[in-house]
């Protein structure tokens, strides 16, 4: 298996490969999700990327986060000047940037990024068809999920083996975004959820968002026998003696095929926890055992930082199998040649050798004395010797072929690959048209669905799948007696392979009743949406964000998406829209999709659905909790968002549609916000939010 380690700084680059890294990630410029760490200058990158060439080491630059319609022309740059440079592959999220990818450098790998949210076969094969030739999975997943997109994947799978774990999904996080204008999208993410919460009623406040480190030590083989390609190490934010540590224990447990001992274990816990780590994804066994915090005051390991500091700092500790040759015939110029292992060599010619006046040169001291490779990044691993007697060459001009034909092979490992570079024509503003769009409500729960608000003309109606089922009948009279509302299902957003029979009877349900929309958020659900012949709709999980996304979900074959609720207006006016847009103008906007249910957490028992739940911040707010599909939790907003005397201005961002969100709203209150932002009329409510439309997201 590959390891991969982080590299937020060139010190921390230098450190992972002197510890063993099989390859490296790690950002330049603003475009990636970890713009706080220091990462790379435009010189620094090039530098980079021949420092670990030469030494048999990956480079995989980070293009993660979504990116808005003038940024696109940065990306581009940043792309083209990577490819130049050799760049191994580029880690992506926006489908915008992908297809920008395939389109202007096509013979550079692109991986998925975790933060596409990828978690079952069906999305590997999404972006398998999107040109990924790896998927970096949801760190969530358990081993028995891992096992089976192993074994089906058509792709390369990379998992994370160590480090912090987030506690919502990746790619789906908007509490730092909201709470703060730093958005996790955007590789700004101020870590709100380390933060204390009370339960109201709770005098003490608690961490139920803060998990600990997750560290695979113990399994490594495991993994490598499901046939996971590469393993990843968290921590472009760490500092580089972590980097080194962390690195350097797995990197020995691979090489030598086995488990990290005990101490090492004891090292990587040292080097930075919280708490101790967690496998309880791994092992499937969720629950309050996972979580935990930094303690306060915590002190540095001193002594174990300063032993990795002296590791990667002095000599060369990654070294690269070399194999030479020597040929020295009579009346013929001395020859040496090398080799490594990737197929790369390289040559040089000396001096005819003179017959020997008194001691010839044997072929052991030629072979001795080639195979001294110290002071570079060779190891010999053999020298190969064809010498006729009686010869003689001074051992300083053998010194200088040695020393002149490693440097030649330097070269050829550091070479800059032929690649194409194609122009990037960058999309045009398109407005849309300023007029009212029409209507799409989405409801939480089946009791919100009344006559009231049926009787508004909405034109779009949502449903959760999970709600269905058990209202088919009901269902499908409103869908008689509404025949000018198109009803849609709203898919979950996240939804594992052993979970799909599940939404399967769930999409039945809702085919059956008449049912004619889906609304999806992740590109892995088109497949089985148009199974069922529903018509697509995007949701805000997709992150649309620019206008290449845009014609991307388009030609996916979706009639309609959701606009990113990180985005301002004046960005969603501007964009090219070759397919319906969707602008969400009530709510409480979603913060958190949790895999560890933070409802059951609270005590023994599933909580889900039993009452309302929040949790509340250090300022007094209080946070919906909300049971999720599959016993997940959902986090929203403690502000409800309210546009309805905004009207013109969102009017003019020129979307199709304007949803109306409800959550916990009783049905005579969604008829009733329903009624007011028809009529632009009506009450706001107490402490509302304009959201991020008008101040947007770092």
């Amino acid at each position: 298996m590959e390891l991969l380690a982080p590299a937020g700084s060139p010190e921390s680059l230098t450190a992972a490969v002197q510890a063993g890294a099989d390859a490296v990630y790690l950002g330049y410029g603003p475009l990636n999700a970890r713009r706080n760490a220091k990462n790379f200058t435009r010189d620094e990158l090039a530098q980079a990327v021949d420092y670990c060439h030469l030494r048999g080491t990956k480079v995989y630059l980070t293009l993660n986060t979504l990116l808005s319609d003038r940024e696109l022309p940065l990306a581009a740059e940043t792309a083209a000047y990577a490819s130049e440079i050799g760049v191994d592959a580029i880690l992506v999220q926006d489908l915008g940037v992908a297809k920008l990818l395939r389109d202007t450098i096509p013979d550079v790998d692109l991986h998925a990024s975790t933060q596409m949210t990828v978690h079952n076969l069906d999305g590997i094969k999404a972006c398998a068809d999107l040109g990924m030739t790896r998927v970096v999975l949801s760190r969530e997943l358990p081993r028995s999920a891992i096992e089976y997109l192993c074994a089906r994947s058509p792709v390369e799978l990379e998992t994370f083996v160590h480090g912090a774990l987030c506690m919502c999904y990746s790619g789906q996080c908007f509490l730092s975004a909201v709470l703060g204008g730093r958005s996790g999208n955007r590789g700004l993410c101020a870590q709100p959820c380390r933060l204390a919460f009370r339960w109201p009623g709770d005098k003490q406040n608690s961490h139920p968002l803060s998990l600990k480190d997750m560290s695979l030590a113990g399994v490594l083989r495991d993994l490598r026998d499901m046939g996971v390609a590469c393993l990843k190490i968290e921590g472009r934010m760490k500092r580089a003696e972590y980097v080194s540590v962390v690195t350097g224990i797995y990197a020995a447990a691979l090489r030598e095929d086995r488990e990290p001992t005990g101490e090492e274990l004891r090292r990587l816990e040292a080097a930075f926890s919280r708490q101790g780590f967690t496998q309880g994804y791994y092992q499937d066994q969720k629950g309050p055992a996972m979580f935990g915090t930094r303690p306060e005051g915590a002190k540095e390991p001193t002594d174990l930082f300063e032993e990795a500091r002296r590791q990667y700092s002095r000599g060369e500790h990654k070294l690269t199998s070399v194999w030479l040759s020597a040929r020295m015939k009579e009346n013929k110029p001395l020859t040496v040649t090398a080799w490594d292992a990737d197929g790369h060599t390289a040559a040089a010619r000396g001096e005819v050798p003179e017959v020997a006046q008194s001691r010839a040169v044997t072929a052991e001291q030629i072979e001795k004395q080639l195979a001294k490779t110290g002071g570079t990044v060779y190891e010999s691993k053999g020298v190969e010797v064809e010498a006729d007697d009686g010869l003689s060459v001074p051992m300083a001009a053998l010194n200088g072929l040695r020393r002149e034909v490693l440097a030649e092979l330097d070269a050829a490992r550091v070479a800059r690959p032929v690649r194409r570079t194609l122009p990037f024509i960058p999309p045009k503003k398109e407005k849309g048209p300023i007029s009212v769009p029409a209507w799409s409500l989405s409801f939480r729960r089946w009791e919100q669905l009344t006559r009231a608000s049926l009787d508004q003309d909405p034109a779009l109606v949502y449903l959760p799948s999970g709600e269905i089922p058990s209202h088919g009948a009901e269902l499908a009279e409103y869908v008689r007696e509404y025949p000018q509302v198109s009803f849609g299902v709203i898919l979950p957003r996240v939804q594992w392979d052993r979970e799909e029979k599940t939404l399967r009877q769930e999409l039945e349900a809702a085919r059956a009743a008449g049912v004619t929309e889906a609304l999806l958020s992740h590109i892995g659900q088109t497949a089985l949406a148009k199974e069922y012949g529903f018509n697509l709709r995007g949701d805000f999980g997709l992150g649309l964000v620019n206008s290449l996304t845009a014609g991307e979900l388009a030609r996916l074959g979706f009639r309609s998406a959701t606009v990113s609720f990180e985005s301002k207006l004046a960005q969603i006016r501007d964009l090219r829209k070759p397919l319906d847009t969707e602008l969400m103008v009530y709510g409480r906007l979603p913060l958190m999709l949790t895999e560890n249910c933070i409802l059951q957490n609270r005590g023994k028992g599933c909580h889900c659905g039993k009452e309302e739940q929040s949790i509340r911040d250090r300022k007094g707010e209080d946070f919906p909790v909300e049971p999720a599909w599959g016993c997940r939790s959902e986090i929203f907003n403690a502000k409800v968002l309210w546009l309805a005397d905004k009207g013109a201005d969102w009017q003019s961002a020129g979307a199709a549609y304007a949803r109306l969100a409800f959550l916990r709203e009783s049905a005579a209150a969604c008829a009733r916000v329903f009624r007011a932002y028809r009529t632009g009329e009506g009450e706001a409510p107490t402490g509302f939010t304009r959201g991020l439309y008008y101040r947007g997201v770092e």
